[in-house]
């Protein structure tokens, strides 16, 4: 079996979690194509917008700045105002290139690199946050998977290994935080007032009612601690209908957080539209198209071999 092998048959049967079959099951190009201008698209936005304060640390002064583990091993530069400002601007500008499909694995391998040392840059000064690792995992595994079209419905090992890698990562992100909280905070960090505090530090008009009801938020403590252990059932998920289920869960669960208490992991939330069966869209079209013009459904619903279902109807 071969990571770059391509197939014009369906996804296969289910496999058993993280063996072989299950690493290499055949995903269709679209997905990727379609979640690559997502991912590739975000960056400006990252940077421009949710991690704009990284800019400052161009006039940091450089006595400040303690690198990374792989900043010590790959002796990458000290961020000074101009390392910081080409790094930005090459990011950017090789994040728009690579949107558009042209040259997947140069221009990938760049991005990848160049956001890479953005986030050491980031977090070399005392704070490292763990919502990027998914998405630093997807922005490496993209170019492996070469070119893919929007309408490219063939199958490939190579697009199989790289979304299944981005949902391992983004399960693995969930579990260790519960393992984290287990580690430092122990049985404290459920038993305690953790909610609580975050609410008085941070709440907002939609969580500060929380406050007067004295087991609601012990409660979810716990349920976010259950939440997070079980996290690896992800990993049994199939159906896109079950896809659909879980990423809608997932944000949901992020977008109330963030209606909480103002926290929200974006590049973590971009690195979960992955898991979304992206190809399917390509049916919605034709549904559209169907019943706009009655006398093509039946030729519609034969071009996408999905009988004008919508778009997470069929399973993988």
């Amino acid at each position: 079996m071969t990571g770059s092998a391509l197939t014009d048959r369906p996804e296969t049967a289910a496999a058993v979690p993280l063996t072989p079959r299950w690493w290499f099951r055949p995903v269709p190009l679209a997905r990727v194509a379609v979640f690559r201008v997502i991912a590739y698209l975000f960056i400006p936005v990252d940077v421009f917008l949710t991690t704009a304060w990284v800019r400052a640390h161009a006039d940091v002064p450089t006595e400040f700045y303690q690198p990374l583990v792989i900043g010590r091993l790959l002796h990458l530069p000290t961020p000074t105002h101009t390392v910081v400002l080409v790094v930005q601007w090459a990011l950017v500008l090789a994040a728009l290139a690579a949107a558009s499909g042209k040259a997947p694995r140069l221009l990938g391998w760049a991005v990848f690199l160049l956001y890479a040392e953005w986030m050491v840059i980031a977090m070399s000064y005392g704070k490292v946050d763990h919502d990027r690792i998914a998405f630093l995992v997807a922005l490496a595994v993209l170019p492996t998977i070469g070119r893919a079209r929007w309408r490219d419905l063939r199958s490939s090992e190579a697009a199989g290994f790289g979304t299944a890698a981005v949902l391992v990562t983004v399960m693995l992100t969930y579990f260790l935080a519960a393992w984290a909280k287990m580690r430092f905070g122990g049985w404290d960090w459920a038993t305690g007032s953790t909610l609580t505090r975050a609410v008085l530090r941070r709440g907002t008009d939609l969580s500060l009612w929380t406050l007067d009801v004295a087991w609601l938020l012990p409660t979810a403590q716990w349920l976010m601690l259950g939440f997070e252990f079980a996290a690896p059932l992800m990993l049994l998920v199939r159906s896109d209908r079950a896809r659909a289920a879980l990423v809608l869960f997932l944000l949901g669960f992020h977008v109330m957080v963030y209606a909480g208490v103002g926290i929200i992991f974006l590049p973590h939330c971009i690195a979960i539209l992955s898991i979304l069966p992206w190809e399917r869209l390509r049916g919605a079209r034709a549904v559209l198209a169907a019943r706009r013009t009655p006398a093509a459904a039946g030729a519609a619903g034969a071009a996408d071999g999905d009988g004008g279902t919508g778009p997470w109807d069929r399973t993988g």
